[in-house]
């Protein structure tokens, strides 16, 4: 198949969707012409980080939210602890892509060069560029046990809504998102990303920047759990990740170390908990076992 852009070359480092011209065979239709038809396609460009004028990390990301990126990516590579730690922060488009600056307390910068990674992410890579099993891992602190049980109505109540809350995965086909419900599962904030990683960071950005993280929540992601997405939401103080893919075996290791709970193939009206299931109290029926 044919495919070319229709419309402007700038317009991949501000849109999250880009027309393209394409041509498509029809089911059945054998000997029968190409259709050619005009398709939204998923913008993909690189972002590179900068701290205090040091390049860090790389990554190909959705051009949208990426101040949101900027502060969840340092807050859960612990690169900050707290929004605080981050004075300014400027976006800028560049011909081959776009560079995130931040300007990041003197503390935090010599923690970073003491401990700096070199990334060179890719779409579906959370560990590209680092350089020894010891970096895998971050010393998180496991996090405490929430003072009221999640419901299974909660945590079903959170994955339909975001069913429907994925206008870039509508138009596309081709992102994931990551969304915030309350212990309530009330859904109220959603980030999209052609990478699954950055799409958490974009979400975990987000609750950061508005004071959101000291609430208790669900993340819900419309991806596998890996090792890193655990970790991400460790990090940021989520006590319970509901995919709706399946977990890796580190991630269930990791969940259980870090007190989260970690569910599973959450999909009509059902999931599968991985870790911690006294985190899950049975709809009234008595804590699961």
């Amino acid at each position: 198949m044919h495919c070319e852009r229709t419309s402007a070359p700038e317009a991949a480092h501000d849109a999250a969707a880009e027309a393209y011209r394409a041509y498509r065979v029809l089911r059945g239709s054998v000997d029968g012409p190409a259709v050619a038809e005009t398709d939204q396609i998923a913008t993909e460009v690189p972002v590179a980080l900068e701290y205090n004028g040091i390049s860090h990390a790389t990554v190909l990301a959705s051009p949208a939210d990426l101040e949101d990126f900027a502060y969840g990516f340092s807050l859960t590579e612990g690169v900050i602890t707290r929004a605080a730690d981050i004075y300014d922060l400027e976006i800028s488009a560049r011909p081959e892509g776009i560079v995130v600056q931040l300007e990041i307390a003197s503390a935090r910068l010599h923690a970073l060069k003491q401990r700096r990674r070199n990334l060179a992410g890719r779409t579906g890579c959370g560990l590209c560029g680092i350089e020894s099993l010891g970096e895998v891992r971050r010393e998180l602190a496991p996090l405490a046990r929430p003072a009221v049980p999640l419901t299974t109505q909660a945590v079903n109540a959170a994955v339909t809504q975001l069913q429907s809350r994925q206008p870039l995965r509508i138009l596309t086909g081709a992102s994931h998102a990551a969304a915030w419900a309350d212990w309530e599962g009330r859904l109220d904030h959603v980030r999209e990303d052609v990478g699954r990683h950055n799409a958490l960071d974009k979400l975990i950005g987000h609750l950061l920047r508005n004071g959101l993280l000291d609430e208790p929540g669900i993340a819900a992601i419309t991806s596998r759990a890996s090792f890193e997405m655990v970790q991400k939401a460790a990090a940021a103080g989520l006590r319970a990740l509901v995919a709706i893919s399946a977990p890796t075996s580190y991630a269930i290791d990791v969940a259980e170390e870090l007190n989260v709970m970690l569910a599973g193939f959450a999909r009509n009206e059902g999931f599968t908990v991985y870790s911690h299931p006294e985190i899950l109290d049975d709809t009234g029926t008595g804590r699961l076992p």
